[in-house]
């Protein structure tokens, strides 16, 4: 369980990881709902799950926790989780020269998020879901003119 802060906590302890919400890199949120990075390099709604994964798979050290974040709307299970990934090792060193900053770590995020499998399935269905919606609404549009 984690405890509070102190100057005497070595990098490798939970405490000193770094944390990411999942608004950190939305790009349908904007700077004032917690967004920070450029919105063109950010993802659409992305999940704890996916950081996870994306963050495990390259050979970092990672937390799951279950908070919201403070600037989050909305109470539902879809948006709660915060990732804890630490970058140091205890002498204060990178653990990953890929990845010196809290930054780097979030727009490598940004880049490999709408690469994974689970995201290129969901595409594409919900692009059949809009064609078929937009095409209903316009049989309807006809019906009402009658």
């Amino acid at each position: 369980m984690a405890t509070a802060w102190g100057p005497e906590k070595k990098h490798s302890d939970r405490e000193r990881w770094i944390c990411i919400y999942p608004a950190y890199i939305n790009s349908k949120k904007t700077l004032a709902e917690g967004r920070r990075i450029p919105k063109d390099k950010a993802v659409e709604n992305p999940t704890h799950q996916e950081i996870r994964d994306v963050l495990a798979a390259a050979g970092m050290k990672v937390g799951v926790e279950n908070k919201l974040y403070s600037r989050e709307r909305s109470k539902e299970l879809l948006y709660r989780g915060r990732i804890r990934v630490q970058l140091k090792a205890d002498d204060g060193s990178p653990l990953n020269p890929d990845f010196p900053s809290r930054d780097s770590v979030m727009l490598y995020l940004g880049q490999m998020i709408p690469k994974l499998k689970s995201r290129s399935g969901k595409q594409g269905s919900a692009d059949q879901g809009q064609s078929q919606s937009s095409s209903g609404a316009s049989k309807k549009k006809g019906k009402g003119r009658r």
